[in-house]
């Protein structure tokens, strides 16, 4: 965990697999309108990793960055779900190459594509910037509730940076 935090944190993975736990069925739901439908879920509270690291109160944003250079920013109100988890299984089994083995995020309520696989880095800030997908017009959030695919006119009010602004 790094950027807006009290404390920098990192974790390997016999350590996450030491965390309690957490434990659902919810469906994968892509943007293209496919879902994958009650998927077993297990892994670490996003929520406790972030209290561990000490959210600092101006962060905005949480952005996971993959081993192969994907990014995917969400919202902290989101990151901060109950149900929003790093994954290390998936029904039963440890998560193969090909779904982010050792660990991808996942936040039900979203889209598929801010579930960045193979994750190296979850990062704190206090603005927006486009990962991947939002660099091709995907909507900033994706909630799969309010069916956010595409942005709109909104996302020209959001504060953002440019992509290799992550690093300053």
């Amino acid at each position: 965990m790094t950027g807006l935090v009290e404390r920098t944190v990192s974790y390997n993975y016999e350590q996450l697999l030491a965390f309690e736990p957490v434990c659902f069925t919810e469906d994968f739901s892509c943007v293209t309108r496919w879902s994958i439908k009650d998927v077993h879920w297990k892994g670490v509270s996003l929520k406790t990793l972030i209290q561990i690291a000490g959210a600092k109160p101006q962060a905005e944003w949480v952005v996971f960055k993959s081993l192969d250079g994907y990014a995917a920013p969400v919202p902290i109100k989101d990151a901060l779900s109950d149900q929003s988890i790093v994954v290390l299984e998936m029904n039963g089994e440890p998560l193969r190459y090909e779904q982010g083995f050792p660990a991808r995020a996942f936040i039900p309520h979203l889209y598929g594509w801010k579930s960045a696989k193979w994750l190296t880095e979850i990062r704190l800030t206090d603005y927006y910037v486009d990962g991947y997908w939002e660099r091709y017009g995907y909507h900033e959030r994706g909630s799969v509730f309010f069916e956010e695919r595409f942005k709109g006119d909104d996302w020209k009010k959001i504060k953002k940076r440019t992509l290799g602004s992550f690093e300053a």
